[in-house]
């Protein structure tokens, strides 16, 4: 059996978590984020209901059935917690846009 090196990230404002893994080729998303254990020792995942998670490879999004290859990255993305329209909007009303300071 062929395997494949992946990682696994999580990050929130105060910090970030990193799974590094060999895994059988055909491993999916999903089947990485069980075996990792974030589910069970990431506070602010421990509510989340695996289905419920939105994951992505290199910051490109993905299904839970995405099957993993070599040097994958796989991401699971926070909600937001601002609408980004709303954002721009109210940068707008200030007179910047987004990106700049």
């Amino acid at each position: 059996m062929h395997e494949v090196n992946v990682s696994l990230v999580y990050a929130i404002a105060e910090k970030q978590w990193i799974h590094e893994a060999r895994v059988a080729r055909g491993t999916s998303a999903e089947e990485l984020i069980e075996a990792s254990g974030f589910i069970d020792t990431i506070e602010t995942l421990r509510n989340q209901q695996l289905g419920d998670l939105i994951l992505g490879v290199f910051s490109q999004k993905v299904a839970h059935d995405y099957l993993l290859q070599e040097g994958d990255r796989l991401e699971i993305y926070r909600p937001l917690t601002a609408d980004p329209k709303e954002v721009r909007r109210q940068l707008a009303l200030m007179g910047k846009t987004m990106g700049q300071k």
